[in-house]
């Protein structure tokens, strides 16, 4: 897709007001989740390129020279070419990365770390996510940048591609979110034959794990539903998202929210949520509190 300059520089002052706003609003507890981490790197990331960006295109002369380099309008293209590139690339590691650290905080697989240690690990991973899509870029994808072959004072617009991984992965993840609900209700049918004195026992537990399901997904959906149905909006659009908006913080908002319903509809820590000592990753938009499970041992 073709987009005028003045645009671009517009949706990503945009972006990057959106995710300030979100930043601070999560400033207490962001720092302690992989996607925290992430979604300050990414803040940072954006609005460095839209200040040099906009002061790039801004200045009378169409050029600045920088480290004895002589930048012009022609890398105000590139620049925001090779952004979009990256957010396509980090998508799926992003989602994989964040699912694990979720899934191994709600099933307490390893030791309990201290807040230093956590972030000292969600920062490495931001960074290496960072390195390696920026590897993958420039020396493994097919990457080509299309530029106006016009004098560089007479560029008024960038071709930028589009993505529609935002709308793959969430599809992928609610299919998820939807399996482990019927196989949550499905439990009680399904049980096998054991012992008259278990079999009480393994229904009580088929129904308990049903009731976290259940309300898992009721809390998720009383956030986030809006969001679905812009999601659903954008299936009926007739281009896509540009590719630099395509990984933004409202995005990795609503990603991290669904990963914990996924993970907790997958693990189903009854017996943890049932006592209160569930280990729910930080949220800032949904409480996942549950009530009136019964705990069986």
């Amino acid at each position: 897709m073709i987009i005028s300059i003045p645009s671009i520089l517009l949706s990503l002052g945009g972006k990057c007001l959106l995710s300030c706003a979100l930043v601070f609003l999560q400033w207490n507890h962001i720092c302690k989740s992989f996607l925290g981490v992430f979604s300050v790197s990414l803040a940072v990331v954006d609005t460095i390129l839209t200040l040099f960006v906009t002061t790039l295109h801004m200045h009378a002369d169409g050029y600045v020279f920088l480290l004895g380099l002589k930048l012009t309008r022609y890398h105000v293209c590139l620049l925001v070419q090779i952004l979009g590139q990256m957010c396509n690339a980090l998508q799926c590691p992003v989602v994989v990365v964040a699912g694990l650290d979720h899934f191994l905080r709600v099933t307490q697989r390893l030791q309990p770390a201290t807040g230093r240690t956590r972030f000292i690990v969600c920062l490495f991973m931001t960074g290496l996510l960072w390195y390696l899509a920026a590897l993958y870029v420039f020396l493994q994808s097919d990457f080509i940048p299309v530029m106006e072959g016009v004098y560089h004072t007479q560029i008024h617009q960038c071709w930028i591609i589009h993505t529609t991984q935002i709308l793959q992965v969430s599809m992928f993840l609610l299919l998820t979110l939807c399996c482990a609900a019927l196989h949550a209700g499905c439990s009680t049918r399904f049980l096998k034959n054991p012992p008259l004195k278990d079999r009480s026992t393994d229904r009580s537990r088929a129904h308990s794990r049903r009731d976290v399901v259940h309300q898992a997904i009721h809390i998720f959906l009383k956030t986030w539903a809006p969001f679905l149905l812009f999601l659903a909006m954008m299936l009926l659009l007739p281009v896509g998202l540009p590719a630099y908006l395509g990984l933004n913080i409202a995005w990795l908002c609503f990603l991290n929210s669904l990963l914990i319903a996924v993970v907790l509809c997958a693990v189903c820590p009854v017996s943890q949520v049932s006592q209160g000592l569930a280990a729910v990753p930080p949220d800032s938009f949904c409480e996942w509190t549950f009530q009136c499970i019964v705990s069986v041992s």
